[in-house]
């Protein structure tokens, strides 16, 4: 469907790069929970673009009131959010890291057309790998500090926090926690700092009866980092999870809600770190990512999250583009 004739846009609009699985569901969703007012999808597949775009809007008449239609990169001037979910996806049995020379290259691409007609907005990438990609669309972008962010753990936070109330049998709204580091093999689930209830979480356990141990914590940890390669073999990809997480941060930036959730960003010294893209709990709001929050992390915590540092650089190096 083409753009309606005499929309006004500008407020609360958003241009999702690629009309993937990944990318027609961060439509759907954010069409459901009427996040957004007006919201383009652009694609090389302008045909299905518009099927996509079509499909989603014979549903909600009655759920959203969003302008949601195909459009191209022209489309991208004056959006308040620009999400980038084009690339390929990962492959049963591959690591989102080997994804890296194919999805530079496309990322590279769309940057370079996004330049051609942005005008302001924040982009927020979530194609993989998410760190690395976050890292170099920074710096071919060259905006603000956290102007330009990625999804980076949000999902692994959120399958991480699931993980743990199915063990102790709770509600997921009385659990908090997250995973930092590289959105990956080499996340870190910071134990330091999950609480249930409001209180730390061993001491929860302690007091009800319930066992808390590194065996118990080490299961938890690995169901959460393999949850995404188990979708993959399943059912070939991943895009529900990531959808539904990206209404959050698309919330907080267009409906000016600030929000905390482990995203990717460029480090500016915190944790000693600088030159990389890695989650850390940050501040989201209306201009992206607003603060990295500089908590303290117990000694194997920040041994994960340095690991993931030399991890991340170290693929940074082998990149030429």
């Amino acid at each position: 469907m083409n753009k309606r004739i005499g929309y006004t846009i500008g407020n609360r609009k958003v241009a999702i790069i690629g009309a993937g699985y990944v990318g027609s569901s961060i439509a759907y969703a954010m069409a459901l929970r009427d996040v957004a007012r007006e919201i383009v999808l652009i694609d090389i597949n302008r045909e299905k673009t518009n099927g996509e775009a079509k499909d989603i809007r014979h549903g909600i008449p009655a759920m959203g009131t969003a302008d949601l239609y195909g459009g191209d990169y022209s489309d991208c001037a004056d959006c308040d959010l620009i999400i980038i979910t084009a690339g390929r996806g990962r492959k049963p049995g591959e690591s989102r890291l080997d994804l890296t020379n194919d999805n530079v290259q496309i990322i590279k691409n769309v940057v370079s057309s996004i330049q051609q007609y942005y005008t302001r907005g924040v982009i927020l990438v979530i194609s993989n790998p998410v760190d690395i990609l976050t890292y170099k669309a920074t710096e071919w972008m060259g905006l603000p500090d956290g102007m330009v962010f990625g999804s980076g753990c949000i999902l692994d936070t959120s399958r991480f926090v699931r993980s743990i109330a199915d063990y102790l049998e709770l509600s997921t709204g009385v659990i908090n926690g997250y995973i930092i580091g590289e959105h990956g093999d080499g996340q870190v689930p910071v134990w330091s700092h999950v609480t249930v209830g409001g209180i730390p979480i061993e001491e929860y356990c302690s007091e009800l009866k319930i066992a808390w141990n590194e065996e118990v914590k080490q299961q938890i940890a690995g169901q959460t980092r393999t949850m995404g390669a188990e979708i993959i073999a399943a059912k070939g990809k991943t895009h529900y999870g990531i959808a539904t997480c990206i209404c959050q941060l698309a919330d907080a930036i267009i409906n000016q809600r600030p929000t905390i959730s482990s995203v990717s960003s460029v480090l500016m010294g915190e944790h000693g770190c600088r030159d990389v893209a890695l989650s850390v709990p940050s501040v989201v709001g209306p201009s992206g990512v607003q603060q990295r929050i500089r908590e303290k992390w117990a000694p194997e915590e920040y041994r994960g999250f340095f690991d993931s540092v030399e991890n991340v650089r170290g693929m940074l190096t082998q990149i030429s583009i």
